[in-house]
């Protein structure tokens, strides 16, 4: 593979892709002032961050010379204590996952797929009053999007990832 850029190699224009994606969807988000198309800019934009996260260990699992589709942090971790390896990336990927902005990251990525679930004392309220349909979809549009980080917030995460994604391709070498 002599000649090939580090992009092609281990495929990181995924990875940028998805970044520059995120970055397009928050400069959405902030010049809309409708609300709904603010909240699916931000949703649009969390997808995209944690896509790139997610095409990031695609990328290492390429820079291992894994033949994985779509690896996890604990596939590749995994396959490389077979060989007696060890992964600095992989590892600070994992801390950073458990508490640091990748949970939160990961954390508004779930929210995204999933509905919040509602709090006890609010469900119970709800099932003694009869709601019209109209009055539901209101419920939808303001409960759901309480928990959703506003644009800054995402950028700040996706500024975050960028400067974590460079550091560790400076310290990728070749093995």
């Amino acid at each position: 593979m002599a000649g090939k850029t580090r992009v092609a190699k281990y495929q990181a224009d995924r990875t940028n892709q998805k970044l520059y994606f995120c970055r397009l969807s928050c400069q959405a988000a902030g010049s809309t002032n409708d609300k709904q198309l603010y909240q699916a800019h931000c949703e649009t934009a969390i997808f995209h961050l944690y896509g790139s996260f997610l095409a990031f260990i695609q990328e290492l699992g390429h820079f291992y010379s894994l033949n994985m589709t779509a690896p996890t942090l604990s596939d590749i971790e995994q396959v490389l204590s077979e060989r007696t390896q060890v992964s600095p990336e992989i590892q600070r990927l994992q801390q950073l996952q458990e508490q640091g902005f990748l949970a939160n990251v990961e954390r508004a990525y779930q929210r995204c797929l999933y509905a919040v679930l509602p709090d006890n004392s609010v469900a119970e309220n709800t099932n003694m009053v009869e709601i019209e349909p109209k009055d539901l979809i209101v419920n939808v549009v303001t409960l759901s999007n309480q928990w959703l980080p506003d644009e800054a917030t995402i950028r700040e995460w996706r500024q975050q990832l960028l400067e974590l994604i460079e550091q560790l391709r400076a310290g990728m070498v070749e093995f």
